[in-house]
């Protein structure tokens, strides 16, 4: 018989971080990439792309920018790095349309029957930087079950800012250690526990493709470690 953790009766929101946790950010770009410039190494433009996201969110919390929707940094990294690998001639439709790739992210082979069996006991959200069109779309076409989508947009602030792990708290009008913080990065996670919520962690060895596999070894400072949304919903008796 599986016994449940012990935080399965202590929580009653899982906040799931999306990109590289639920979806597979980095192969779905090169999927991407391939269909629409196969010329192009995919791997390094999707890294390249992906690279862009912590310093252009920097500028707007330094405030060199104003408040910026994630769609719309997404532009201007991706601007910046077409000349890189020969792509500077795209045009306007071509450009939005590599840009929504962001909206068509693939869930990673177990995420959706991992959440659809933590429904069953939980109220499941998105907690990520990406804004609400983009989360309300990619749940909408990779079939994600979320009870609410909730975003940086939302809050008006990029994680790891208290307002939107502490937003999550206040909009389920929940103290904080109820709420859990799914997660495949410590950074992340470190900003949750912080704020007193509760985390786990995802083991994503391959978020940034075969050839860079990424360290998944457990932190004792997580209340918990998984091999994936599967393994998440059993730890948590679902």
């Amino acid at each position: 018989m599986i016994v449940a953790h012990a935080l399965a009766g202590e929580v009653d929101v899982l906040a799931f971080d999306i990109f590289g946790t639920v979806v597979d950010w980095h192969g779905s770009i090169v999927r991407e990439l391939a269909q629409l410039q196969p010329q192009v190494d995919g791997d390094a433009f999707a890294r390249a792309w992906r690279a862009g996201y912590q310093p252009a969110m920097a500028r707007v919390m330094s405030g060199e920018l104003g408040w910026t929707l994630i769609d719309d940094l997404h532009r201007i990294i991706l601007d910046g790095i077409l000349p890189q690998f020969g792509l500077e001639a795209l045009d306007e439709e071509a450009r939005r349309h590599l840009n929504r790739a962001w909206h068509r992210l693939d869930p990673w082979p177990e995420a959706v029957a991992g959440l659809q069996r933590l429904k069953r006991k939980y109220i499941l959200c998105s907690l990520s930087n990406g804004n609400l069109g983009l989360l309300t779309r990619m749940a909408k076409r990779a079939g994600l079950p979320w009870d609410c989508v909730l975003s940086a947009e939302v809050f008006r602030a990029y994680k790891p800012d208290p307002a939107t792990y502490l937003g999550v708290a206040r909009v389920f009008d929940l103290p904080p250690a109820r709420v859990m913080l799914v997660a495949a990065h410590h950074d992340d996670l470190a900003g949750a526990r912080a704020c007193g919520l509760r985390t786990a962690y995802v083991e994503r060895p391959l978020e940034f493709g075969a050839g860079h596999v990424k360290d998944v070894t457990a932190r004792p400072d997580n209340d918990m470690h998984t091999k994936g949304l599967e393994d998440l919903a059993g730890q948590l008796g679902c």
